[in-house]
């Protein structure tokens, strides 16, 4: 009887080792609403450039999907920490101080800020701002950028949002007078609005990158994902896909780079 049991046991053992391992879904936060990043399209779906991007890298590790999880965007942030995702999208600038508390695989698009306004605002660029209320996306670098000079350009407030849509919403209506942010996310939302456009770029120098809870396992696989899709080309045929124009060779959407560490 012993013997049978003990039998049992391993033949039970031997079935749950050589079962296939159960399929996992990456979970990924994302403020949605930021294109063309990730956004919805006509028909409700969540689509765009990391939407895309983070798909692949899933996929060649093995997941069997994902999740998006639609964030604010200063949310991400403890949402990584957590563990309540996995991974966070949405344009994020790979900084220094962010690298105290989370992790960035190496970044795969180069950007700047910038400053719009309606083109008949009289605000031509960011000298024109005396005066006047500016809108930026709460916790971003447009937001640290504007607070760091809200005294030079002589704001009288700066108005914070959860995504570009609503701020731009507010100066399509005359309810602020400039919108600083991420220059692509910008240049694509206003392609077809004539009466809004970019008057400066404030050259920052940023990176995006996926973000990911500190010294996580998984960022490190996904940076090597990231080197993958670049060899192959991948990651600039979603350039060209999203933005229309094949991405300079120098650029991190082309060149593989190290993975980020905090400076101290």
């Amino acid at each position: 009887m012993i013997r049978q049991s003990l039998f049992a046991s391993w033949l039970a053992a031997a079935a749950f080792i050589s079962a296939p391992a159960m399929a996992e879904t990456l979970t990924v936060g994302a403020n949605v609403g930021n294109v063309p990043w990730e956004f919805q399209d006509e028909s409700g779906q969540i689509v765009g450039f990391e939407v895309d991007l983070v798909t692949e890298v899933a996929e060649r590790l093995g997941y069997d999907g994902v999740d998006i999880q639609n964030i604010p965007f200063n949310g991400l942030f403890s949402a990584v920490q957590s563990g309540r995702i996995d991974v966070a999208v949405s344009s994020i600038t790979i900084t220094d101080e962010r690298l105290q508390s989370v992790s960035f695989a190496q970044p795969y698009y180069d950007s700047d800020q910038s400053l719009a306004a309606k083109t008949d605002s009289g605000v031509r660029s960011s000298a024109d701002l005396k005066g006047k209320v500016v809108g930026v996306d709460t916790g971003s670098t447009g937001d640290m950028y504007a607070t760091e000079r809200e005294s030079d350009w002589g704001l009288s407030e700066i108005r914070r949002y959860e995504g570009l849509n609503p701020a731009m919403l507010d100066l399509q209506a005359g309810r602020i007078d400039g919108y600083v942010s991420d220059i692509p996310a910008v240049a694509y939302y206003l392609r077809d609005k004539p009466n809004m456009t970019v008057v400066e770029r404030l050259t920052t120098g940023e990176q995006y990158s996926m973000m990911f809870a500190k010294d996580s396992e998984l960022a490190t696989k996904a940076n090597a994902v990231l080197d993958t899709l670049k060899d192959e080309g991948f990651i600039a045929e979603l350039h060209e896909k999203w933005f229309g124009s094949k991405p300079e060779a120098t650029t991190s959407t082309v060149e593989k780079r190290d993975m980020p560490k905090a400076k101290s």
